[in-house]
């Protein structure tokens, strides 16, 4: 066992890894624990002792995406004008989540029948809400944006729009070209703070 990890340890990120493999070929819905247990090489009954049900597996396994999101939220705090760091931050975030279809997909699953993913989903969304507001205020004090609506209510909204643009990239047929709704998200954002997108 490697860096202090224990057998407990390995036991859950091997039914997790388990539990990724099978997301790629098939939905939520057509998993079952004992297929999940038997690729991890552990007991059914250990499952049950690390997670609920398999919605709150597939919560736990969107940790690292919800850290990969903070990563492209810290290119707010980079290099060059803020309108192109939020440009860049948008699409970092499209992409990778984009990427992984198959964890946005089991996530979708995930908050429509569990509470708890709901909650910890809403929790992760609600955390963005002030990094993005903080950013529209600090624009608007540098004499950047525009005063107008609350800055917490438009980076709300804006967030609920990068969720169901996540949504719609996940729920679209393969080979379509989304690149075209992802520019007109980066134009909506950018002109929600600053008036325009240019």
């Amino acid at each position: 066992m490697a860096g202090g990890a224990t057998k407990g340890d390995e036991r859950r990120t091997a039914l997790l890894a388990a539990l990724d493999h099978q997301l790629r070929d098939n939905s939520l819905d057509e998993i079952n624990i004992a297929d999940i247990s038997r690729r991890a090489g552990v007991t059914r009954s250990a499952f049950y002792f690390y997670f609920e049900n398999k919605a709150a597996a597939v919560g736990a396994l969107m940790t690292d995406m919800y850290d990969e999101s903070w990563d492209a939220a810290d290119l707010l705090g980079g290099d060059g004008s803020m309108h192109d760091r939020i440009e860049a931050s948008i699409r970092t975030i499209m992409a990778g989540w984009g990427q992984r279809t198959h964890l946005w997909r089991a996530l979708l699953d995930a908050r429509a029948a569990s509470t708890a993913v709901r909650d910890q989903y809403a929790s992760f969304l609600d955390s963005f809400v002030g990094v993005v507001a903080d950013v529209i205020e600090a624009e608007r004090a540098a004499g950047v944006a525009p005063d107008g609506v609350d800055a917490r209510a438009i980076a709300r909204a804006l967030l609920d729009l990068n969720d169901r643009t996540l949504e719609r990239i996940v729920r679209a047929p393969e080979g379509i070209d989304l690149a075209p709704h992802v520019d007109a998200v980066v134009h909506i954002w950018l002109t929600a703070i600053y008036g325009s997108d240019s």
